[in-house]
């Protein structure tokens, strides 16, 4: 539902991005939902708000802002969430925060602490208890794994599917495979939402030093991060939303465990399946670039 946000200042700034400020110190993805603005395709913005508004114009490598609205506009607040921003502004955000800093603009703490891609928890989408206790081991991951769910590859982007993607696999592995857990680490959803697939492995990657064994590939599960991404790719590409998220969160992984981008590989680089589909595994070499590009 869109919400009335009053004394919003938004710069138009070269190289796609959108920065707005406000009398609050918050973070957050929004889409321009005012009857002057145009919205097309749920297209989102990175507003980064702060108090007060500068009194020049922001600037990115690309040259100065612009000032676009002045006054009550309506945003519709959306979590956080790099993944959703179009990939262009989201690598040129980085420099767009550092030129701001230079010109000696406030950025807010939230702002700063923004490289840690929004994932969500196994709490926050409903995970159930595993089994039995699972195994933490005392070394960081040195590989990525990427996969499919081999799932039907569906039109809802929403966050409530994706949560029901999550428990839906969960069940999945436990109750048909007979695993302590979901046996993944994280997944991705078709919409770009990331979230936390076996318990515990969130906290593991925020602390660099561990993992948390996994049950995504025989031979792989001590020392990969498992992510699953939701549909099948034998014969089309993942969406742009998926892909984008997958990207950023690749590029997180690699930055919290120190793993090499050339350590991004495909479920059937170490086992004899068809996963991650020929489209998605074809992508693979993009993905690396676009993850060095990134860091």
């Amino acid at each position: 539902m869109a919400e009335l946000v009053p004394d919003l200042v938004i710069f138009n700034c070269p190289g796609t991005d959108t920065v707005a400020y406000a009398a609050s110190d918050v973070l957050v993805a929004a889409e321009i939902v005012s009857p002057s603005a145009k919205v097309q395709d749920r297209i989102l913005k990175r507003a980064i708000s702060t108090s007060p508004a500068p009194s020049r114009p922001p600037s990115t490598s690309d040259g100065l802002c612009t000032k676009a609205v002045r006054g009550s506009i309506k945003l519709r607040a959306m979590d956080f969430d790099s993944g959703h921003f179009p990939r262009r502004a989201f690598l040129r955000g980085a420099a767009g925060i550092a030129a701001s800093g230079a010109a000696g603009l406030a950025i807010p703490r939230a702002a700063e602490a923004a490289t840690e891609p929004r994932v969500y928890s196994c709490a926050e989408w409903g995970a159930r208890p595993p089994a039995d206790a699972l195994t933490t081991l005392d070394h960081p991951a040195n590989r990525i794994l990427i996969h499919h769910i081999a799932s039907a590859n569906s039109t809802d982007y929403s966050r409530a599917h994706a949560f029901q993607v999550a428990r839906d696999d969960q069940h999945d592995h436990m109750d048909n495979n007979g695993w302590s857990d979901t046996g993944q680490h994280f997944t991705v959803s078709r919409g770009g939402y990331r979230l936390e697939g076996r318990h515990g492995s969130l906290d593991a990657l925020r602390g660099r030093t561990t993992m948390i064994q996994g049950a995504h590939c025989p031979g792989q599960n001590t020392n990969a991060i498992g992510i699953e991404n939701e549909g099948t790719y034998t014969s089309v590409e993942p969406p742009e939303a998926q892909w984008a998220a997958l990207v950023v969160f690749c590029a997180h992984v690699c930055r919290q465990y120190g793993i090499p981008v050339a350590e991004i590989k495909g479920h059937r680089d170490f086992y004899n399946t068809e996963c991650p589909g020929d489209r998605l595994y074809a992508k693979l070499p993009q993905l690396r670039d676009e993850v060095k590009a990134s860091m």
